[in-house]
């Protein structure tokens, strides 16, 4: 919260024009405030036409500065479950990194109580705009598809291992994977990442952030996070792009009540290929393919021990030569449908979904069991 005092008594001091985005040259947060009436600008005073989305922490719009930068300017919802700590977390967390596969923060603004973040404009919105749209799947063949999912690996791996700072995402999903104008991945939306000391290898909390479908069983219900709930994410995220199906809205097949037990389902009974898209299916190499979802299952394991690091499962991308172990069940895996309440404490978390599974909202508080 100190942080947040000294910079909202800095932000009188911010400049009026547009700063300079080209280069190395943004070092440290104060060059990063902007005037507010210079975003105003941008946006033609957050005119309805420049307004590209809108999510459950705001509203984002597209500016241009008179330099000619064009910019996506998030403003926080006064009403949104982002406080100032997850506003100013994302702006000191954001402006420490420097990776193509991350979206790039070139600003923000603390003036007249409205808090405003400001990044690089990424013109083919998210993922999901793509993935989960039957009238737009198509425009993802199969190796843009594996070029987004090798894409997303390096930032995360940069997050998990090789930027300065270790970062835990804590909320990787479709929705905040945006896509550049040639369809390369960029990593967005760290409001909820938590930054790792030195030698920090997992955290607990309370305090349950992130989105249901995605969340690791340890976290989900006891909010215990490291490295390991970011790669559950990521696999979940790969089931999702090689299949077209959304985890939290998948219908109930073969009494598979999540897309992550319907794809386990299938490998185990050596069908694995239904799952995959059918846009794709033809025009793919199918041992590329089932690879993917073999790392995607190893991803999704229940024992966060044995799952892969990013690095590990980059090689397993990457790398033929890197033979891959047998999956073991995944987290949330569904035998049966509960017929008792699924949050009893004496029910086994392998043989019952999580009940928040079937939403795929973004949340900021969650009492764990």
């Amino acid at each position: 919260m100190s942080c947040y005092c000294f910079l909202a008594k800095r932000a009188k001091k911010t400049s009026d024009t547009a700063p300079d985005f080209d280069g190395d040259g943004i070092t440290t947060i104060e060059s990063l405030q902007l005037d507010y009436r210079t975003i105003q600008a941008a946006t033609d005073n957050f005119s309805e036409n420049n307004k590209i989305g809108q999510g459950g922490f705001g509203e984002v719009y597209k500016g241009t500065f008179w330099n000619g930068t064009e910019v996506a300017a998030k403003k926080l919802s006064k009403s949104s479950g982002q406080g100032d700590i997850e506003f100013m977390n994302e702006v000191v967390v954001v402006a420490k990194l420097q990776h193509r596969n991350l979206v790039r923060l070139l600003g923000f603004s603390l003036n007249r109580k409205e808090r405003i973040l400001v990044y690089e404009y990424v013109p083919n919105k998210s993922l999901d705009y793509f993935l989960f749209d039957t009238s737009k799947q198509g425009q993802l063949d199969w190796s843009r598809r594996y070029t987004i999912i090798e894409g997303i690996a390096r930032g995360m791996l940069y997050l998990h291992q090789d930027s300065r700072i270790t970062i835990i995402h804590r909320d990787l999903k479709a929705s905040n994977v945006l896509l550049d104008a040639d369809m390369n991945p960029k990593v967005a939306d760290f409001g909820m990442a938590k930054i790792f000391g030195i030698d920090q290898t997992q955290g607990n909390t309370s305090r349950i952030v992130g989105t249901f479908g995605y969340m690791s069983p340890e976290y989900a219900m006891h909010g215990h996070f490291s490295m390991k709930s970011d790669v559950y994410s990521f696999g979940v995220l790969v089931l999702e792009i090689i299949s077209g199906k959304k985890n939290s809205k998948f219908y109930e097949k073969d009494g598979a009540h999540d897309l992550v037990t319907y794809v386990w389902r299938l490998w185990s009974n050596g069908t694995t290929l239904d799952i995959v898209d059918p846009v794709i299916l033809d025009n793919c190499q199918k041992s590329e393919v089932v690879r993917c979802i073999h790392i995607g299952l190893l991803c999704v394991q229940e024992d966060h021990i044995v799952r892969p690091t990013m690095r590990t499962i980059l090689m397993m991308l990457t790398s033929n030569t890197v033979t891959l172990p047998v999956p073991r069940q995944p987290g949330f895996f569904v035998q049966s449908r509960p017929q008792n309440d699924p949050l009893n404490s004496d029910q086994s978390r392998t043989s019952n979904s999580f009940p928040g599974s079937l939403d795929d909202a973004s949340v900021t508080e969650l009492s764990p069991r």
